[in-house]
C-alpha cells in the first residue's frame, strides 16, 4: 500500500459509510492512552527510549494485517513534510500535538483509516478507533479487542488501585476518551448552544472544536467528550456520554423543526445563498467555506437540496483544509492563494457532483 493514499485521499473510507443518526452525529471515536512497562514516559523519556519504542511498533505491528481494518503502515514523524502531517491531522488521525511537538513520533494507520495508533504522544500509546455515525459502543468494544491484541506483544503500566498509568493524571484509570463529532446547526441558529455547553460540562463532559482542546467549531461542528477517567468503568463513562449525545440529538432535530415551522423560507433561502456562495465564489476562506457547507449540509437534510450527496459535504469540510489545498497545490500557498483555489475546487467538486447526481 502506498503512503500517498493517507495524504491523497480526503475521505477515509470509514467516512463514507452511514452510520446511525448520521445527519446529526458525524462520528464516533475510542482513544486509549498506554504506556509500556521499563521505559520512561514521554515527558522525560531519552531520545534512545523513543526510538527504541518506535522500532518495537514497527517489528511488531507494521505490514500486518489486523481483521477487516486491512494492513498496519507506520509513519514516522520525522520523515513527513510539515504540509503531509497537517494533512493527517485534519483528516482526525493523528493529533496536531504529534504533529508539532513529537520528533520521535509515529503513527500505526490501517487500510482502512478506521484504526490509528499514535506512538511517543503525550503517551507510549494512543489507540484510536473511528466509527461513523452513532456507534460508541462499537467502537468501545473495536478499541478493547485492538488493546487486547498489542498487549500480547507488550506489558503496559497498570496499577491495581488507580488503573492505568499515563503521563497526564487525568487520564489515569482507564486511560479512556470517549468522544463523537456533532452537527448542530439549529442550535446554533436558534441560539441554544450558548446554554447547552455550560450545562454539559456540568455533567463531566466536554464540548470542544473541530480539532479538540482550543479548536474553533467550524461549521457548527463539535466534539462532545468525558473529562472523567478515573473512578467509573468504561462501559459506565461511555453510556454516560450516549445519554447526553442521544439528548443532544433530540434537541438539534426539535430545534430544526421549530426553524421549519416558524422560518421556512428564511431557512430555505440561507441554505441556497450558501449553495450559490460555494458554487460560484472565486475566492472563499476557510470558516466562511465552513458555515455555507454546514448551510448546504443541513439543507440536504431537509430536503431542501435533492441533488447533492451528504457524503460530498463531509469530503469537502477536509478537503477544502490548509494541509490538504497545499498537498494538491504540491507546496506551501500564501493565504490568499489558498482562498482562491479553495473557491476553484468547491466549484468543481460541485459540478462534478451534480453531473453524477443527474446520470451525466
Amino acid at each position: 500500500m502506498s503512503f500517498e493514499k493517507f495524504f491523497n485521499t480526503a475521505v477515509s473510507s470509514w467516512m463514507s459509510q452511514e452510520g446511525p443518526d448520521s445527519d446529526i452525529v458525524l462520528s464516533s471515536r475510542i482513544r486509549l492512552a498506554r504506556n509500556i512497562v521499563d521505559f520512561r514516559f514521554p515527558t522525560l523519556f531519552s531520545n534512545e527510549e523513543a526510538q527504541q519504542i518506535v522500532s518495537l511498533f514497527e517489528q511488531t505491528f507494521a505490514h500486518r494485517f489486523y481483521r477487516s481494518v486491512g494492513r498496519f503502515e507506520l509513519l514516522k514523524m520525522s520523515e513527513l513534510q510539515p504540509i503531509e502531517k497537517r494533512v493527517l491531522v485534519e483528516k482526525h488521525l493523528i493529533s496536531p500535538h504529534l504533529a508539532e511537538d513529537s520528533p520521535f513520533g509515529a503513527c500505526l494507520l490501517s487500510e482502512n483509516e478506521e484504526i490509528s495508533i499514535m506512538i511517543n504522544e503525550e503517551d507510549h500509546i494512543r489507540i484510536q478507533c473511528l466509527f461513523p455515525g452513532f456507534q460508541l459502543t462499537e467502537a468501545l468494544k473495536a478499541a478493547n479487542e485492538l488493546d487486547d491484541w498489542i498487549e500480547e506483544h507488550v506489558i503496559y503500566a497498570f496499577d491495581e488501585k488507580l488503573g492505568y498509568l499515563t503521563s497526564c493524571p487525568t487520564n489515569v484509570g482507564t486511560g479512556m476518551r470517549a468522544s463523537v463529532m456533532m452537527h448542530l446547526p439549529a442550535l446554533v441558529l436558534t441560539q441554544q448552544m450558548n446554554r447547552i455547553i455550560p450545562a454539559v460540562n456540568q455533567l463531566g463532559l466536554v464540548v470542544r472544536g473541530t480539532y479538540g482542546e482550543g479548536s474553533e467549531a467550524l461549521g457548527n461542528i463539535f466534539q462532545i467528550s468525558n473529562q472523567m477517567t478515573l473512578g467509573k468503568s468504561e462501559e459506565d463513562i461511555v453510556e454516560d456520554l450516549k445519554s447526553v449525545v442521544q439528548q443532544l440529538i433530540t434537541q438539534e432535530r426539535m430545534a430544526r423543526e421549530t426553524l421549519v415551522k416558524t422560518l421556512n423560507i428564511q431557512l430555505e433561502d440561507r441554505v441556497f445563498r450558501s449553495y450559490g456562495i460555494l458554487a460560484n465564489s472565486r475566492v472563499i476562506d476557510s470558516k466562511e467555506a465552513a458555515q455555507c457547507l454546514s448551510d448546504v449540509r443541513l439543507g440536504i437534510d431537509l430536503g431542501y437540496i435533492k441533488n447533492i450527496s451528504r457524503n460530498i459535504l463531509n469530503e469537502l469540510m477536509i478537503l477544502t483544509q490548509p494541509g490538504f489545498l497545499q498537498q494538491y497545490a504540491g507546496g506551501v500557498l500564501r493565504p490568499e492563494e489558498r482562498d482562491v483555489r479553495r473557491a476553484a475546487l468547491i466549484r468543481e467538486r460541485l459540478k462534478m457532483e451534480e453531473r453524477k447526481m443527474n446520470g451525466g
